[in-house]
């Protein structure tokens, strides 16, 4: 199956660099996204300029993907499965959860001279990078791209009550699915409430599992498209 692979902020697609031969092993065509301003050369780039970009990648697989979005791109899935029912297999939703329509994409820290650039680790001490060492943390820190301001306070529009029939996985890296259930019920998570194919998958790690755990999430995705 053809495999869109989203990453989420400050990255580009490099970051499935060890899932991408992973999925090939497993037979799958995986293609790994880089975004216009995150990795493209771009100085500016827009929300609409990257939902265009993942529309692209839609039209031309071969046959009906599987869109993957880790964190905040998990919006960028699902606004496919929204412009795109009829083409979309299946989202799968890595440690993040879509925003609503109307809703802000990714407003989620300072942004300065025009783009919000990775703010440390210090918002993230916990379960998130918890096996995460210090290596790593350098690794990427280092190859962090500031994420254009037009994308990160980009609004959001979903159009398409059809989203809500294409068929969601959602993996849970640094929350287990009882929690995710939790916020569901809540209400903290209205585009998953109205899901109506959902099935949770749990993976043991923080919130970068591509990076810490690139074979066993391989390998969830893989078994994620027997009924894709």
């Amino acid at each position: 199956m053809d495999i869109l692979l989203i990453a989420g902020l400050w990255l580009d697609g490099s970051a499935w660099d060890d899932v991408v031969p992973a999925l090939e092993e497993l037979g799958h065509r995986p293609v790994a996204l880089t975004l216009p301003g995150q990795g493209d050369g771009a100085g500016s780039a827009t929300l609409r300029d990257q939902v265009a970009t993942v529309l692209a990648a839609v039209d031309a697989a071969p046959e009906r993907p599987m869109v993957v979005g880790h964190s905040a791109a998990c919006t960028l899935a699902w606004l496919a499965a929204d412009a795109r029912p009829e083409r979309v297999a299946k989202v799968a939703l890595i440690g993040g959860f879509p925003s609503g329509d109307r809703q802000p994409y990714a407003d989620f820290f300072e942004t300065k001279d025009g783009v919000m650039p990775f703010p440390g680790w210090g918002p993230f001490e916990g379960p998130e990078c918890a096996d995460l060492d210090e290596e790593t943390r350098c690794r990427i820190a280092s190859a962090a791209i500031p994420v254009p301001e037009q994308v990160s306070k980009g609004t959001v529009r979903l159009e398409d009550e059809r989203r809500f029939d294409v068929p969601m996985l959602l993996v849970c890296p640094e929350f287990t699915p009882a929690q995710a259930q939790e916020w569901i019920d809540a209400g903290d998570a209205p585009e998953v409430t109205h899901a109506k194919h959902l099935e949770f998958a749990d993976i043991d790690s923080g919130h970068w599992p591509m990076i810490t755990r690139p074979v066993e999430l391989a390998r969830l995705l893989a078994a994620a498209t027997a009924d894709a």
